[in-house]
């Protein structure tokens, strides 16, 4: 099926009646039917079934996924008018790692792919003989149920298999990227308390090696709950880290055997994300087990028709809600292709290199990369071979109809493009894509199944033909249980249910289309979007609190060549003078204690920045100022005579690349 050329009038890509027909989705319609529901002709037709009659809707993926469980119970979903407060399938008791890990010995499981380096990989029988290594040995170190097991790792295989022993202990997984510096790894693993980590002694990014002794070192003495710490030999034998033991004497002696699969409830603890640190320390999101297990299962097996034998790639580093979301396709019977790696090593195509290699036929790409290859004039479909690439998502940021083009025209004529938006906080896509319907460009074709969106304006109406704040209206499944450290889920409430009484507030930007699907614009709150990653602007005001030269910051999003990008502006100390050392310190301070992703793109000195009664500087005022909108919030300014240090016109580094 080729791209229409009319992107605006057209779908840009149609399924044919054949790829229709065979897709996991119409077989999954079709049990429905089988069952006694409703004879669902179409996408719409489901999805409303799926949002009026919840718990069956559920308790069908449930069969039709093969989740295995000890015992289901008839009770589907209690305290259903609710949220929060519903409580799913409260009578099952089950293991998710059962459910992820039941393929077959001989069948493909993980793929492990590393810059300069042969690929490797785990069939189901491996995989699992080494989880079941894992398992022992964690338990022996008084790993048990409700304990944490930390990660610090890039994307590896034996991430992985910790992953999954963790949660067949019915202990709860939280896994930090290796590239935060010692500040933000200890925020977010610090308020964890795990009693177990599992470390990497570095990894390879941009044709550079990273060691991470030092870092472990210091991260052990600042978080004394970590009782074990497992050093998993990334870039060679023989490098030792001070306090912790090697993973080979770690599994030592234990020998691979049978797995012993805790039975739990399902909505038992089992994963930590993170929130990316927008108001103070990041904030730990608990999830439970077979919510998370559940959302996903049912994304990949009907919103991306992933079924046994394929291969999916999803391009995230570990501590990534994607990493998780990539791992739940094992549950499928695929196999799963992680990279530690930069995209642009070697070459400038690592990614799309890495589908054409390992055959890929889901792949997730971050839509900034998408840009990259575009603006760098490639053409990847005559160097690559995409003959097994099926479905192709691209998001982590909005992804525009320039974007569907290119991958129509340069990548592949006949590939489902999926742009689904979700994040940590639901573990999946509230917005996503189906394969039995065409696509817009620049459009996600729907809402995901089992999620009763809407868009809203300020007063709780809903919105159709202009953008508002995405809301879900009924429970889900995988909504988090609760925040760590939140007395009386009081963060809980006022993150998500404080705008709109009962109705979840997911803090995206969003708007229908005229073919039902939906635009998001961005997020609606002051999470920025970095080069594809959410960061919190808490974090980085939190480093630049002990650098003398700077008074006060304010970090916001600047609408830049139709994506966004990260602009800091500093009012500095009396005596102090901006110029390229001062910068580079800054960009160096940000760089070794956060990451890379939170240096901003410009940094700008300005006279003064906008701050409130309350003494809270204004991020609002400044984004509405340096985009040339006067501020919604004037009247709540001490110092409005500073917005004209941000007037467009008076800052010309604003304008320049």
């Amino acid at each position: 099926m080729e791209a229409s050329s009319d992107t605006g009038k057209a779908p840009i890509w149609t399924p044919t009646p054949a790829r229709a027909a065979s897709s996991r989705m119409v077989e999954f319609m079709e049990m429905v039917a089988r069952r006694g529901g409703p004879p669902l002709r179409d996408y719409q037709q489901l999805h409303a079934y799926s949002v009026e009659h919840p718990g069956a809707f559920w308790r069908t993926v449930i069969d039709y996924c093969g989740v295995r469980y000890e015992h289901l119970g008839d009770r589907d979903l209690v305290g259903g008018d609710r949220m929060p407060g519903a409580s799913w399938f409260p009578d099952a008791r089950l293991n998710i790692a059962r459910t992820l890990l039941a393929s077959d010995d001989h069948m493909p499981a993980v793929i492990g792919l590393m810059e300069d380096a042969a690929p490797t990989s785990l069939s189901f029988g491996e995989l699992r003989a080494r989880v079941s290594r894992y398992q022992q040995a964690m338990r022996a170190a008084g790993v048990g149920v409700g304990d944490r097991v930390a990660c610090l790792t890039p994307s590896i295989p034996d991430a992985v298999a910790a992953m999954l022993a963790t949660v067949a202990l019915g202990a709860v997984w939280a896994a930090c990227s290796p590239e935060y510096g010692v500040n933000a790894a200890v925020d977010r693993i610090g308020q964890v308390q795990p009693k177990l980590m599992l470390v990497a002694d570095g990894y390879r990014h941009g044709g550079k090696v990273y060691e991470l002794g030092e870092k472990v070192e210091e991260i052990l003495r600042r978080v004394p709950s970590i009782s074990t710490a497992v050093a998993v030999p990334v870039l060679g034998v023989g490098r030792s880290m001070a306090g912790t033991v090697e993973r080979d004497r770690f599994l030592a002696p234990y020998q691979a055997g049978g797995i012993e699969y805790e039975s739990l409830p399902f909505q038992h603890p089992a994963y930590i994300l993170f929130s990316s640190g927008t108001t103070g320390a990041p904030k730990c999101i608990v999830h439970g087990a077979g919510g998370a297990m559940l959302e996903n299962l049912k994304a990949h097996a009907l919103q991306f028709d992933v079924r046994p034998g394929d291969r999916v790639y999803m391009a995230s580093t570990i501590g990534w809600m994607v990493w998780n979301v990539m791992a739940m396709a094992l549950g499928c019977g695929a196999s799963i292709v992680l990279y530690d790696g930069s995209p642009f090593h070697p070459g400038g195509d690592a990614l799309v290199r890495h589908i054409a290699e390992q055959r890929v036929t889901f792949a997730r790409l971050p839509a900034r990369y998408v840009e990259s290859l575009a603006k760098a004039g490639r053409v990847p479909r005559l160097d690559h071979d995409f003959g097994a690439l099926k479905t192709l998502m691209c998001n982590g940021s909005p992804f525009g109809a320039d974007g569907y083009a290119y991958v129509y025209e340069k990548v592949k004529a006949d590939v489902h493009v999926v742009s689904p938006s979700g994040g940590t906080d639901s573990f999946g896509s509230l917005v996503s894509n189906f394969p039995i319907g065409p696509v817009w460009a620049g459009e996600i074709q729907g809402p995901a199944l089992g999620f009763d969106i809407d868009v809203f304006d300020g007063q709780g109406n809903p919105l159709r033909g202009q953008p508002g704040e995405l809301v879900v209206k009924r429970p889900f499944p995988s909504m988090p249980l609760h925040y760590l450290n939140d007395p009386g889920d009081k963060r809980y409430r006022e993150t998500y249910f404080s705008v709109y009484p009962d109705v979840w507030r997911h803090g995206d930007w969003a708007e229908f289309t005229g073919h039902g699907g939906l635009i998001i614009h961005g997020r609606s709150d002051s999470t920025l979007n970095a080069r594809g990653v959410r960061i919190g602007t808490a974090e980085i005001y939190r480093q630049l609190a002990d650098f003398d030269d700077v008074r006060e910051s304010v970090v916001v999003a600047q609408d830049w060549e139709g994506d966004t990008r990260v602009v800091m502006f500093v009012q500095l100390r009396d005596g102090a003078a901006f110029d390229d050392q001062m910068e580079g310190r800054i960009r160096k301070l940000l760089r070794d204690g956060l990451s890379p992703r939170h240096v901003p793109s410009k940094i700008i000195p300005v006279a003064a920045i906008p701050v409130t009664f309350t003494g809270k500087v204004s991020e609002a005022a400044v984004r509405d100022a340096i985009h040339g909108r006067e501020p919604s919030n004037l009247g709540a300014l001490a110092n409005p005579e500073s917005l004209a240090c941000f007037e467009p016109s008076g800052l010309p580094a604003l304008r320049a690349a």
